[in-house]
């Protein structure tokens, strides 16, 4: 059977001319109402007849009635025309101004370093809400519904439009010093091998090599310990409790560190990551509360820290 693909084209004409004529009972009353000619609010409403098949208004020389097809069409049409038109009203507020809600996912670790961020942008724009769904996973952004999306630029698939966060930071092993009292810190990458090592589950079910860099050569190492965990901030409690090492961004072990709960290893071989950033498909027209959350990203003291590379990823745009 040979498909149609051509869209069904005339599924509304007519209804506002036959609700305005209704309302009115009075076919040169629509036609004002509509800036058009009488004419032309006769032929729209001839043609939805013909297309119902059925006569929806008596029509007289001297008045316009409504048959008893027309009442039960009027009973169901105007309810629903009038949500068609309140939807679009809706639409073309959320199109013109930063309103509605902006959904954005993003790692649990990564997020407890934006909080200022997001605070700040919900009190410069009180009519946009923020929800943040906190997942470890690579989410499809269009798929799940989400504005944007907030991860380490190495994880950003290459077709994605991408705005730094932050600067690029080095990928720091730490352990604690209780740990580090019961076995010799690493010299040289290859004492891992002597140690328990902390690894990351990814989101398509491989462990996660550690990765280093050794002089002008990056390499990676396939690591063993006691515990593997999907995100950052349990590898991050089980080193500072002692369980092995791990390697996670600088900044997330920051404050463990400046604790004394943690301590760095192998800062000699730290490879860099990129940053983190916003991320999100490219799109005609972007909406304004997207664009808004964008713009005060930018607009933030210290945000000439944060600016784009000049040397983008392979094919990877940048706003």
């Amino acid at each position: 059977m040979k498909q149609n693909f051509t869209v069904r084209q005339g599924a509304l004409d007519g209804v506002e001319a036959f609700l305005s004529v209704a309302q009115h009972r009075s076919f040169r009353k629509a036609s004002t109402e509509l800036a058009v000619t009488p004419s032309a609010i006769s032929q729209a409403v001839r043609a939805l007849e013909a297309r119902i098949g059925t006569a929806l208004f008596i029509r007289t020389t001297r008045s316009v009635g409504l048959t008893e097809a027309g009442e039960r069409f009027l009973l169901r049409a105007k309810p629903a025309f009038e949500e068609l038109v309140a939807a679009s009203e809706v639409a073309r507020d959320l199109g013109q101004r930063p309103s509605g809600l902006l959904r954005l996912t993003a790692p649990r670790a990564v997020m407890s370093h934006l909080l200022d961020l997001i605070a700040s942008f919900c009190r410069a724009y009180p009519t946009v809400e923020v929800e943040i769904a906190s997942s470890a996973d690579l989410v499809d952004i269009a798929a799940g519904g989400f504005d944007a999306g907030i991860r380490l630029g190495q994880f950003i698939e290459a077709d994605m439009i991408a705005v730094r966060l932050t600067p690029s930071f080095p990928m720091a092993v730490i352990g604690s010093p209780d740990y580090l009292r019961r076995r010799p810190a690493p010299k040289r990458i290859e004492d891992l091998r002597q140690h328990a090592c902390l690894r990351a589950r990814q989101s398509n079910g491989s462990i996660a090599p550690w990765s280093f860099v050794n002089g002008n050569e990056a390499t990676e190492v396939i690591v063993s310990g006691p515990l593997i965990a999907n995100d950052v901030p349990t590898l991050l409690a089980a080193a500072v409790a002692g369980l092995g090492l791990a390697q996670v961004p600088e900044p997330i072990a920051a404050d463990a560190v400046k604790a004394g709960k943690l301590v760095h290893v192998l800062q000699a071989f730290a490879p860099m990551a990129p940053g983190v950033f916003l991320y999100y498909p490219g799109h005609r027209q972007m909406m304004p509360k997207l664009r808004a959350f964008i713009d005060h990203v930018k607009s933030r003291p210290g945000a000439h820290k944060f600016a784009i590379d000049n040397q983008p990823a392979k094919r990877r745009r940048r706003a």
